[in-house]
């Protein structure tokens, strides 16, 4: 197992970076242009381990996809091009890649086998073969589906009007991707908003969704066009930036080209009412749907905060970087109603407030979220990602202010999000 010394001799940050591409952005863009007609050119691209599963698992599927640094293109032959793959498309880390693509492939009429990792293995699909299955495709896995290695029969697809149990954005983007294949009109109702890139790129292909008050309709048989994208920074990455910038002394730094989504800004929200010094600039025009600019944040006070409701989708990514502000923050943090955190990369509740009480944090895990008692002083120590990149760079950016060295055993995690993430730390450090 791989193992890395965190001791980072610094006297604060300073700086600008330009943030990698947003992973779900990035994700939806080969998912598109590889179901359009036409050449597809994707400019600042993720090129992490999740977003190359998904070019790989559709080259597997007939696609001709060039890629070079940051820069994608995709020759897309339409939804019909799309051909039996000979070999089982290995999804890697990526829930979006598996989830997203069971909806793409519910409604091709050929077999399909999807696997992933280990941390895949663990996390339940049910949730999004079940919708795929009253759809009319034949979905087979472990425990009824539950779990991979997954057997997909797509073909003849009927619309349904689908009620989300949770809000999940993944869920979502399954069921629309197939009932863009299905007959009649698919309509969805979310519990609470979730992220809309899937919504927003279908308008960039050409295509047509419309959300009335949470109902969200989608009519089969639509074709796509090709078309040109410039993926904005993923503001989840930004996160702990952010926080650093926020909470490690003599700091002032730039974050460039961020995705400023609304449904993905609730870790702006909550920095400013936590009383972060932060401004934002945002672009007026950036060449593609998505909203994007670029934040300045330096050294602040900061206060406890309840998150909660609403605010949970926009911001269930930025939850363990949230709890290690939260720790530096004067008063009590209270964040609840965050179930979903128990089936990412891993159960991210018990993860974050296990290595957190190891660096000396006051944290406790509730049924659906946690409390932190803050200002509290970080030690050193020997602390584990469990394979999940939120962790492994939450754990990392509290190296920045520990009293000690900290020894982040499975630091490759990053690389799926983030593979420049520690080069973009000794570039903002003040030596």
């Amino acid at each position: 197992m791989s193992v890395k010394n965190l001791n980072f001799t610094h006297n604060g940050l300073s700086g600008e970076i330009h943030i990698p591409g947003d992973k779900s952005i990035s994700h939806r863009s080969i998912m598109f242009g590889s179901i359009a007609k036409g050449k597809t050119v994707v400019k600042n691209f993720l090129a992490g381990e999740d977003c190359l599963s998904t070019i790989a698992c559709f080259r597997k599927l007939g696609v001709k996809i060039e890629h070079e640094n940051q820069t994608v293109i995709i020759h897309g032959e339409g939804m019909d091009a799309l051909k039996e793959p000979e070999e089982v498309l290995d999804v890697g880390n990526s829930g979006t890649t598996i989830r997203l693509i069971m909806g793409i492939l519910s409604g091709r009429p050929f077999h399909s086998v999807l696997i992933g990792d280990s941390s895949i293995g663990k996390r339940p699909m049910t949730r999004v073969v079940g919708p795929l299955k009253e759809m009319g495709a034949k979905i087979e896995g472990r425990q009824s589906g539950e779990f991979t290695p997954l057997s997909v029969t797509g073909g003849e697809l009927e619309s349904i009007t689908y009620t989300l149990p949770v809000a999940s954005a993944q869920v979502k983007s399954a069921i629309i991707l197939a009932g863009l294949q299905a007959k009649g009109t698919t309509k969805i109702i979310e519990p609470e908003k979730t992220r809309d890139h899937t919504e927003r790129m279908i308008h960039a292909f050409s295509g047509k969704v419309s959300n009335d008050n949470g109902m969200i309709s989608v009519e089969g048989g639509q074709s796509f066009k090709a078309t040109n994208l410039i993926v904005p920074g993923d503001i989840s990455s930004a996160a702990f930036f952010l926080a650093a910038g926020a909470i490690v002394p003599n700091s002032k730094i730039v974050l460039k080209n961020v995705g400023l989504n609304p449904t993905r800004t609730g870790i702006i929200d909550v920095l400013k009412e936590m009383g972060a010094k932060m401004t934002i600039e945002p672009y007026e025009s950036n060449g593609h749907e998505e909203p994007a600019g670029d934040i300045f944040i330096e050294t602040s006070e900061l206060k406890g905060v309840t998150i909660d409701g609403e605010m949970i989708p926009r911001l269930i990514d930025e939850i363990p970087i949230i709890a290690l502000l939260s720790t530096q923050a004067t008063g009590k943090t209270i964040i609840k109603d965050a179930q979903e955190l128990k089936v990412k990369e891993t159960n991210r509740i018990d993860t974050v407030v296990n290595e957190l009480k190891k660096l000396g944090a006051n944290i406790e895990a509730t049924d659906d979220g946690m409390i932190i008692e803050g200002q509290t002083s970080l030690s050193g120590g020997t602390v584990e990602s469990y394979g999940d990149h939120r962790i492994g760079m939450m754990l990392s950016i509290a190296s920045l202010i520990s009293d000690g060295d900290i020894e982040l055993y499975q630091p490759d995690a990053i690389a799926v999000s983030y593979p420049s993430f520690f080069d973009h730390i000794d570039h903002l450090l003040v030596k």
